[in-house]
This record gives structure tokens, sequence and C-alpha cells, in this order.
């Protein structure tokens, strides 16, 4: 996606099919947010609302000009100003953002959630889904209820794509990644802090770093191919290929 570990603020995109995928690295922490619209239908989903919502509101801005035929009823959109709330409500082209998922109940990953939620849904609102293990936390520390509860296996379905929840329990209890899959195109795995390039994420004891490592040899490895895009929460993408060697080591290692 451009650069191999874009700086924070650098917007980084890219095709999928018919799902464009811009990303941009957010606060002191790197966190990586990632913004998918469909290019035929406008709809937009965004994974991780971490920090820096005026960031964000740029990012959804920007992704107008992702959309194709957007009827001509708004001006090309340039660097993000002041007016970046208004556009990315959907001012124009496309309808704001749809839905905000977030990957797990750390609070590294959901600062922005509430004036996301609050700032940048068009007239239906921003659903608002994390795992369902992880919900109650994610409610009680941003003070947003979530919409939807997602459960292993679950399909997320929206307007033009949809979204495979994969649980991988280790790192907390309710981490979830999300499968996109696009005819002609290799899998992307966004993994939030499950997955990293190197190994797993981080776990705090024996017993959550050997779930999280079953979860990701029986649920990610042992299912999907080597071609398979991961985006994680922080940091560069990788691919299971470049990944799938090493599981062995990880497991002798214990992190």
């Amino acid at each position: 996606m451009g650069a191999d570990n874009p700086g924070t603020g650098d917007v980084q995109a890219r095709r999928f099919g018919e799902v464009a995928v811009r990303t941009v690295a957010v606060s002191e922490m790197e966190n990586n947010v990632y913004l998918l619209t469909g290019t035929a239908t406008g709809q937009r989903v965004l994974i991780d609302a971490a920090d820096e919502p005026e960031a964000i509101a740029a990012l959804v801005a920007a992704s107008a000009d992702d959309i194709a035929d957007p009827a001509g009823t708004a001006d090309p959109v340039g660097t993000p100003e002041a007016d970046d709330v208004a556009d990315a409500r959907g001012a124009g082209r496309g309808d704001g953002l749809h839905a905000v998922i977030t990957t797990h109940r750390h609070w590294d990953h959901h600062r922005a959630l509430a004036a996301v939620l609050r700032q940048l849904g068009g007239e239906a609102g921003v659903m608002n889904i994390a795992g369902v293990d992880d919900a109650d936390a994610i409610e009680e520390e941003t003070g947003t209820t979530v919409d939807v509860r997602a459960e292993h296996g679950d399909v997320l379905e929206f307007d033009g794509f949809e979204l495979s929840v994969i649980a991988l329990r280790g790192h907390t209890p309710g981490s979830i990644a999300l499968l996109l899959r696009q005819d002609g195109e290799p899998p992307v795995l966004f993994t939030g802090d499950s997955l990293f390039p190197g190994g797993p994420g981080k776990t705090w004891s024996a017993e959550d770093f050997t779930s999280l490592m079953d979860d990701l040899q029986e649920r990610v490895f042992g299912v999907l191919p080597d071609e398979t895009l991961v985006f994680p929460g922080h940091g560069a993408p990788t691919t299971l290929g470049a990944e799938r060697p090493h599981l062995g080591e990880w497991r002798a290692r214990g992190w």
C-alpha cells in the first residue's frame, strides 16, 4: 500500500476489485485506521477509529474520489480543510460513513470512536460494530452503544462488499479479524493487534498465547492462502506466505 511503513498522517490507498482501501496512521502509537469504500455504491466502513477524528474525517472526505460516477454533484476533493466533516457526511458523493468496526477493546484503537459516530454519519447514522466478548468494555470506555456484537463466522454485509469475522482470542477475549474477498484479488485480512509481521500480538499469559496461536493456525493459516494480504493494527503490511514458515518458531519462543 504505497510505502511499506507509512508515517503518521500519510494516507496510503489501494484498490481490490470493487473496494478501495485507504489507510492513515494516527496518534503517538501509530495506529492504522482503514477505510473501505465500495467503489460502485459509495458505502464506507471504517476499521478502528483509533484517534485524531479530524484525520479520519479527512480520510473519509478524500474517499469521494474512490467512488465511480459521482454524478458531478460535488467539487473535486483536494486537501481537506475545515469542511472535512461536512464532506465526510456524504455531501455530493457517497452516503457518509456507514459503519465503524473496532477490532478489540484496547484504548488506543477506539479513542476517536465516539466523535466519529457523532460527526461522520449520513442521515441514517453510523453503525457501531465490535466483537461480542469485547463489546461491553468498548461501551464502558467510549460511552457508545455497540449495535452489532460480531461473533466468529459472522458475515457483515455492506452495499457492494462483505467482511467475514474471524475471532482471534488471546490479545483480548473479543479480538476479531476481518476478511475481505474480491473476485480476482488476493484475500485481504485486517488483523488488529492479533497478527503482525514477525509474530502474533502481545498476550499476558501462557494460556492466552496458546489460545491466540491456536486460533491463528486453525482459522487463518489453516484456511487462507499464502497470497493473503495482512493489514495489522500498527506498522507495515505482510502476507501469510511470509509469516507461515515461522509458526513453529513463534510457538517455541512463546511470544
